[in-house]
């Protein structure tokens, strides 16, 4: 569920010049197989993104190394960020042009081949110094016991040493 959006896109809209990007256009996979490849990087490191993609048996991953690798050409060339302080920020594949072609089949009639074509995004961001070493959470100790269940407790007890007492 998406939270603060007004605030996200506010502050996208600021930082759009400074985040390096790479788009590929009219690419002729299915966006679905696209996607399932792009959740395997997304938030990953540069390098990390490459070494996942390198060893994934998919064919979408050769088509995303392409536009990944772009995007850290454009950090390092035209913003001069440095490779290793990047991650991937967003990455997302929308639908292109559909393609469609008729199958012919038996008694006179024909099917719909869909050709689906994909447009690949990968936008890049820099590291925040917050980022690259996240604060430990410590897990709070046992919650202490309602004040209903120790009054409770306690008349249970004063109960027993009353009857014991007798």
């Amino acid at each position: 569920m998406a939270k603060r959006i007004r605030e996200k896109a506010a502050k996208n809209n600021a930082e759009r010049d400074r985040r390096p990007q790479a788009t590929a256009k009219y690419l002729r996979i299915s966006p679905t197989k696209v996607r399932i490849v792009l959740d395997l990087i997304r938030g990953q490191s540069y390098f990390d993104a490459v070494a996942i993609l390198k060893s994934t048996p998919k064919s979408a991953s050769e088509l995303i190394i392409k536009v990944l690798e772009s995007a850290g050409a454009n950090a390092e060339n035209n913003l001069n960020m440095s490779k290793e302080d990047l991650y991937v920020a967003e990455c997302f594949a929308n639908e292109g042009q559909t393609l469609k072609r008729y199958w012919y089949r038996s008694h006179g009639s024909a099917d719909m081949l869909m050709k689906r074509t994909s447009h690949i995004t990968v936008i890049l961001d820099e590291k925040k110094s917050e980022e690259v070493a996240p604060k430990k959470v410590e897990k709070p100790a046992k919650a202490e016991k309602s004040e209903k269940v120790e009054k409770a407790e306690n008349s249970k007890k004063t109960a027993q040493t009353q009857e014991g007492g007798k």
